[in-house]
């Protein structure tokens, strides 16, 4: 599919990239407070995806997130060649994020994911990578809930440094600047995080105001870890294996709805305002101009109240929508052995001699 040049110029609603504000990492990469994601490959094609990149940063988007599991980082690849080629942006305009997938956790893998990454998406290198789930606890896109395999295993804290000791090379050689960590839990960077040379700089995890996480986004605060927030609108076009009964939906909260109705918006901006001044970078997901359009503006409109924000921080449900049951290892019984909810990271059922 070939995309035609699309001006900035052509965009009269697009959004300055001045007026959105940045923050700034320990190691001194400076991001914008909000980027794109392009995790939809359960429900919309690469093409669709990759058009979305490519309209998004003609509206004003400079982050965008991917991912080599999501599928679709040759398409996105070619529609940032073609905004390189139009003059829309230069490469040094943006902050290209990707992640190593569970697969690729084995010696002299992590090189060969990243040289593929790089390839796909047509650059020399990477803003950001992340190691997408701390385990190699592989399954395919598309699989269903109940769906386990037989090698997956609890985080061993010795396995996960064979990974970033890889990582580490990637920034040594000058193809990535900076490096995340991805679904990790309290426990589990405490165990990493006196062992790693390059400390991680980020880390990306669910949040919204129904799963605010508040003991792991103050802890990822204080070591000076700048949290990436995905499902920030409370994804309701996330995968039908991750969803249950007791989800809950953020935007249709009556606090939400009524800050909405103060402010005159959509209540999908106020979960995504709130993540912005409470600290974390969201990176909402959508095929469709007038809502990335829309969610992008909300960075630079006018701030919630303190009192909002207060209101908002009462209603966290605890609702975790994005479980990951299929990354369950033999032996493990609930979702819940994922996430460490005592505080120690959880080995549940596990056998080592199988």
């Amino acid at each position: 599919m070939k995309y035609a040049p699309d001006p900035f110029a052509l965009h009269p609603e697009a959004i300055a990239p001045a007026s959105v504000p940045k923050r700034t990492l320990h190691n001194g990469l400076v991001l914008p407070t909000i980027g794109l994601g392009t995790f939809g490959s359960d429900r919309f094609s690469p093409d669709e995806i990759a058009a979305a990149v490519k309209g998004a940063i003609a509206r004003g988007y400079r982050l965008i997130d991917c991912a080599s599991v999501y599928g679709n980082q040759k398409q996105i690849g070619q529609a940032l060649r073609e905004v390189f080629e139009s003059g829309l942006v230069k490469r040094e305009d943006l902050v290209i994020m990707s992640k190593i997938w569970n697969d690729r956790h084995h010696d002299g893998d992590v090189l060969v994911d990243c040289a593929e990454t790089l390839r796909d998406l047509g650059l020399d290198f990477l803003d950001v990578y992340f190691v997408h789930w701390p385990f190699p606890n592989f399954h395919p896109p598309g699989c269903d809930v109940d769906s386990r395999s037989p090698d997956a295993r609890p985080f061993f804290v010795e396995e996960f440094m064979g990974v970033w000791r890889q990582m580490e090379r990637l920034v040594d050689m000058g193809l990535v600047r900076s490096l995340g960590t991805s679904n990790v839990t309290k426990a589990k960077m405490e165990a990493i995080w006196p062992l790693a040379r390059v400390k991680p700089a980020l880390n990306e995890m669910e949040i919204h105001p129904h799963f605010q996480q508040p003991e792991l986004f103050d802890y990822m605060t204080q070591l000076g870890i700048q949290t990436v927030g995905f499902c920030p609108l409370g994804s309701p076009m996330r995968p039908d294996r991750d969803k249950t009964e007791s989800d809950t939906v953020d935007i249709e909260d009556p606090v939400i709805v009524e800050i909405a109705k103060a402010h005159g918006v959509h209540p999908a901006i106020v979960c995504l305002k709130w993540s912005m001044q409470r600290g974390t970078i969201p990176i909402p997901f959508s095929i469709h101009d007038k809502n990335y359009t829309a969610n992008l503006a909300a960075s630079a409109s006018i701030p919630l109240s303190d009192a909002e924000m207060n209101a908002i921080a009462g209603i966290d449900k605890g609702c975790r929508l994005i479980k990951g049951q299929v990354f369950l290892w033999p032996g493990a019984t609930s979702w819940e052995n994922l996430w460490d909810e005592d505080g120690t990271i959880d080995r549940s059922g596990w056998n080592e001699k199988g």
